[in-house]
């Protein structure tokens, strides 16, 4: 289980940085909940799809923290997973815009699919 879910979550990353809004948006359920580091809230594959087509014409790409995400079973067909990372804007790190994702990962017909996302900016207290 940890091996799928931490490829899908490299995927992920994949079809965000080559901008291609339908796969990234197909790596999540029909119904998925999605909750931007911002707060907005999206439900369904069809508006992370939407969104993402906008977003993507944007220069902000996906960076990695170098951390290991954690995939921690919670059923055979149900993890939770809970990555780091951040993104550039026009190729420039800014560690402004670091975050800590959590995400549910589900086994579906389709395979392993995200069934939620949470994305919260790291601050500094």
């Amino acid at each position: 289980m940890s091996a799928e879910v931490t490829h899908l979550l490299a995927r992920m990353a994949e079809t965000w940085n080559a901008g291609d809004a339908r796969a990234y948006a197909e790596l999540f359920t029909p119904d998925a909940e999605y909750i931007t580091f911002f707060g907005l809230h999206l439900r369904g594959r069809q508006d992370i799809e939407y969104t993402h087509r906008e977003l993507f014409k944007t220069s902000i790409k996906l960076a990695s923290d170098g951390e290991k995400p954690l995939v921690k079973a919670l059923s055979d067909d149900v993890a939770l997973v809970i990555s780091g990372g951040g993104s550039t804007v026009d190729g420039e790190p800014d560690p402004s815009r670091s975050s800590i994702v959590t995400l549910t990962a589900l086994r579906t017909a389709e395979g392993w699919r995200f069934a939620s996302f949470q994305n919260t900016r790291v601050q500094r207290p």
